[in-house]
């Protein structure tokens, strides 16, 4: 009897101990891969695949495997919330990556904050790390520049080169918002007026009447603010209006894909991006140098070039999900504690930049993670 009692023991144990081995630390992962911003979401999901197989490959985290639950958000804020209260109430992921966003991105912050969990947005607007009547933001953090840090960048190359009236093109929505407030907010600081300002809706197809009345205003340069094809559609209407003044685009457009839609009218066109779009032109003594060349490494060695060239947004899912892994290193995956491991973020060396950080900051990136990078001879180089 006893004999037989302890061999159903063993047997039970055998089962039992496979499922043990195999726990997993599952991430939330929810991405544009479909509608008007798949072009950035479908390559943020290979990068989150990307630094996951490599994480799993090198042990996991504290020897558990990732799990990335990947969901398209198809650039629906309502359904970017219902994904997100799947992924902490069906799925029970420790942490969420994305959106891609910054109008979905604001329409979860309520909602991670009453699941108390920790998401890392890979979205530009800055409202997400915000206050307000969207929601507080302590379980909010996210991996690209603040847009305020772009504007910043951007104004101290203006002032640099003696351009201090400019006219304004922004996109009607949530990240076009955002950085019309940071232009306004950040102008006098730098000296930099806004004598015109225009807006637009992301699909339109034609800037034309905008950019006719910004240039009767007689602006030393043109600022877009926008991604995607718009700013394409903006650069070859200025060409085709005879407009010779400066363009200058937003910090989320350093990609090649903006050289192929605008074409020649592209070439001199300014932008603030990260290090990653000028990786062979950093010097040497720049500490992100060898990491920004290992993830171009990585990237191409995946064949992901072929069908989505490396752009300015390509390191944000790396960054994000590489912190949170850090994190859970340090403290393991109970979700205060790992949300206050994220904030004690420090020092730590990413594709985008170097990251520090704070309870005031949940972003941690200052304006030496970013480069001015001009359109030369059909690619982009750090700008003169």
């Amino acid at each position: 009897m006893m004999r037989t009692v302890y061999a159903s023991l063993v047997c039970l144990l055998l089962a039992v101990a496979p499922a043990a081995a195999e726990e997993v630390i599952k991430l939330g992962a929810l991405f544009d891969l479909s509608g008007r911003a798949a072009f950035i979401g479908t390559p943020t999901k290979l990068v989150a695949e990307m630094v996951v197989e490599k994480i799993n490959a090198e042990g996991g985290i504290n020897g558990k495997k990732i799990e990335l639950v990947i969901a398209d958000t198809e650039a629906d804020p309502a359904k970017t919330a219902s994904i997100v209260k799947k992924f902490i109430y069906k799925d029970n992921v420790v942490a969420i990556i994305g959106p891609t966003l910054t109008d979905t991105g604001m329409n979860v912050k309520k909602v991670v904050d009453e699941g108390k969990t920790p998401i890392f947005m890979t979205v530009g607007g800055d409202p997400v790390i915000m206050g307000g009547k969207y929601g507080p933001f302590e379980w909010v953090f996210k991996s690209p520049q603040r847009s305020s840090t772009a504007v910043e960048r951007l104004f101290i190359y203006l002032q640099e080169k003696g351009l201090t009236k400019v006219a304004l093109l922004s996109a009607a929505d949530g990240f076009g918002k955002d950085g019309e407030h940071w232009m306004n907010e950040l102008g006098p600081k730098y000296g930099i007026e806004i004598i015109a300002r225009e807006s637009f809706g992301t699909r339109d197809t034609d800037m034309t009447a905008q950019l006719t009345k910004v240039k009767n205003s007689n602006p030393q340069a043109i600022i877009a603010w926008t991604i995607g094809p718009a700013g394409s559609i903006i650069a070859k209407n200025k060409v085709q209006l005879g407009i010779d003044l400066p363009l200058f685009q937003c910090h989320g457009l350093p990609d090649p894909k903006y050289v192929e839609l605008a074409g020649p009218a592209s070439e001199g066109d300014r932008m603030p991006s990260t290090k990653l779009m000028v990786a062979d032109e950093l010097p040497d003594n720049d500490p992100q140098k060898p990491v920004v060349q290992e993830f171009i490494r990585l990237y191409r060695e995946k064949g992901y070039d072929q069908q989505f060239p490396i752009n300015t947004h390509s390191g944000y899912a790396w960054d994000a999900i590489m912190m949170v892994a850090n994190a859970i290193k340090q403290v393991g995956t109970d979700k205060a504690a790992l949300r206050d491991a994220i904030e004690a973020t420090t020092g730590y060396v990413g594709v985008s930049g170097i990251y520090n950080i704070t309870p005031e900051d949940h972003n941690g990136l200052g304006v030496d993670s970013m480069v001015m990078v001009q359109v030369k001879n059909g690619a982009f180089t750090l700008a003169e």
